[in-house]
Order: C-alpha cells, then sequence, then structure tokens
C-alpha cells in the first residue's frame, strides 16, 4: 500500500526542453522525454502518452479528443508556450483535466524579436546581408540600397496584452507615434502612462507605417490580415508578426507584396509551419525568422521551469499553476 502511495506520477515530455525544467520533474515524477532532437509524429505522441498523468506539450503537439480518451489517467496538460490553440481546452475541461501555459515569462523576448524584424525589414538588413554576401555590392552610393526612417514613424499594435504592450514601450524608445487595436480598450490612465492611443480596426490599418500584430488565435481572428486589410494599408507600410501565422492569409501577403499594395512584411511565425506560401520565400521585401520569438538561453529556461512547475502544482500541490481553464 505504502509502494502505491509513494509512486511517482508520470509524466511524457514530447521533446527534450532545458535542463532545469526537466530537473523540477525529475525530483518529484518518472518523466519520459519523447524525442531529444524532432517533434514526436501523432502515432508516436499517442502510444507514449496511454499511462500518463501529465503531459509536457509543444505548441506543435495536437492535444484534442483522440489523444484525451488514448490516455484516461491524464490529470494536466502544460503546454510550453503561451499560446494554447493546439489544446481543445473545453474538451479538456470537461474531463476534469487542467490545462496550463508559460505566459509573462516570453514577453520580454518576443518583443524583442518583433522589434527587431521591424528594424530589419524597413532598413533591408538581412536583404542586404545577401547581397553583400554575394558580392553584389560594389560602392556606396546616394541612392543604394534606401530603407525607411523607423523613428518618428507610425506604429499600430493589434492586440494589447503583455507582448503588444512591450512592444508600445519599445516604441517609445524611437520617439514613434503608437496606436492600438484590441478587442477591450485599456483604460485611459494606462494609455497615457504607454503613450498609446486606441483606433479603430480599419482605421489603424489606414493610419500605420507598421503594422505589428499580437492578438491571440482563434476562430474570430483567424486571417484577420488578408486582401481587404492589404487594400486598406499603406503602400509604404509593413507588416510585423510575431502572434501566430494563421491571423494572416499569406497567399494574400504574397499577392499584396507582390503587386506593391505595401512594402514588406518580417514574419516569425507562418500557418503551415514549416511551410511556406508558395511564393513568399522569393520575395526580398519579406524577412522570414524560424519562430524565434521566445529563443533566448534565459527565456526558453523559465519557460521550461514554469511548465514543469506547472506540472509539479497540478500533481503534487506544490505551488499555483498558471492554468487556463477552470475546474
Amino acid at each position: 500500500m505504502n509502494e502505491l502511495k509513494n509512486k511517482k506520477p508520470k509524466v511524457l515530455v514530447t521533446r527534450e526542453i532545458p535542463a532545469e525544467g526537466l530537473d523540477l520533474l525529475n525530483k518529484h515524477c518518472e518523466v519520459t522525454v519523447g524525442a531529444r532532437d524532432r517533434m514526436l509524429s501523432r502515432e508516436e505522441l499517442l502510444g507514449l502518452v496511454k499511462e500518463k498523468d501529465a503531459l509536457l506539450s509543444m505548441l506543435t503537439d495536437q492535444v484534442d479528443r483522440v489523444l484525451m480518451e488514448t490516455a484516461p489517467s491524464l490529470k494536466v496538460v502544460s503546454n510550453f508556450a503561451v499560446g494554447f490553440d493546439n489544446i481543445d481546452v473545453e474538451e479538456a475541461t470537461r474531463r476534469g483535466i487542467a490545462v496550463t501555459h508559460t505566459p509573462e515569462v516570453l514577453t520580454d523576448a518576443t518583443a524583442d524579436l518583433a522589434f527587431t524584424l521591424l528594424l530589419d525589414v524597413a532598413r533591408r538588413v538581412t536583404e542586404g546581408d545577401r547581397l553583400t554576401r554575394a558580392g553584389r555590392w560594389k560602392e556606396w552610393a546616394p541612392l543604394f540600397h534606401l530603407g525607411k526612417d523607423v523613428s518618428g514613424s507610425t506604429l499600430g499594435i493589434i492586440g494589447m496584452g503583455r507582448i503588444g504592450r512591450a512592444v508600445a514601450k519599445r516604441a517609445r524608445g524611437f520617439d514613434m507615434k503608437v496606436f492600438y487595436h484590441s478587442r477591450t480598450r485599456l483604460p485611459l490612465e494606462e494609455e497615457k502612462k504607454l503613450g498609446v492611443s486606441y483606433l479603430p480596426f480599419r482605421d489603424l490599418l489606414r493610419q500605420s507605417d507598421f503594422v505589428s500584430l499580437h492578438a491571440p488565435y482563434n476562430d474570430n481572428t483567424h486571417h484577420l490580415i488578408g486582401r481587404e486589410e492589404f487594400s486598406l494599408m499603406k503602400e509604404s507600410a509593413y507588416l510585423i508578426n510575431t502572434s501566430r501565422g494563421a491571423l494572416v492569409d499569406e497567399p494574400a501577403l504574397v499577392k499584396a507584396l507582390q503587386q506593391g499594395e505595401i512594402a514588406g512584411a518580417g514574419l516569425d511565425v507562418y500557418e503551415d509551419e514549416p511551410r511556406l506560401a508558395s511564393g513568399l520565400a522569393h520575395l526580398n521585401s519579406v524577412v522570414l525568422a524560424p519562430h524565434l520569438g521566445s529563443a533566448t538561453r534565459e527565456t526558453r529556461g523559465r519557460m521550461a521551469v514554469t511548465a514543469a512547475q506547472n506540472v509539479v502544482a497540478e500533481l503534487c500541490g506544490i505551488g499555483v499553476s498558471k492554468r487556463v481553464n477552470s475546474l
């Protein structure tokens, strides 16, 4: 009886995470790491999760009804991300499964990357890097490789959560005029503190030199930016997306760039990662990053610890989890 009582709960971590997270899990749980250097296939995931009490999942892991039926002992799904659109939260709640995530710890890293993409595409840095490496830069010239000023320009932020606000703070250092649109408007005192002004969605698109996406992904935001939205933007405007790939209709983006409806884009996320929409990779006016939003050693380490703490809190009652559903 004591052996059963003291038996450690079983946890599946779908792929290797930073050691500080695994070390914490190993203190309290029996841990299985699915793969070291790749995603698990769907069949592998369903096979490994069968007798587990917890699943530490990646955004790329589909956690749906079929998986939950396969794992009747499952008590918690800890997503290694701030987003959780890969999880059927409603089904998990119905089954009494806690769903947790890793908010706050990746805010600054993602905001930094959003601004990196903004600066890069505006000043054509990556494009210039390719040109220089290829030996096609011959001499300095007054009209050579001109980009766009960032300082003093207008930034439109769509989605004013933690990351959107962090981007707004960075924009102040460049004396940018910042508009935002969000489902819920901020209190006026917070708008003043951040130095931002609210605009209706279409007005923001019309007035912004840069449009940065920070909205969550759901049915209402699927292809939030598409053909009609590109037609509203300035021909000199740039789109930045570090949120979710499916916020943007990628074929419409390719067409808008090819036809000069907008000047460029900086993307870190894609609708069908790692595959790109046809024609996107051939456009010099786009900077394409491989989903680097939270990719710093420090941030990924904090994410690993938070994800592990969520599991330990839910299974062992140690600490408080970052739960997204109510049971």
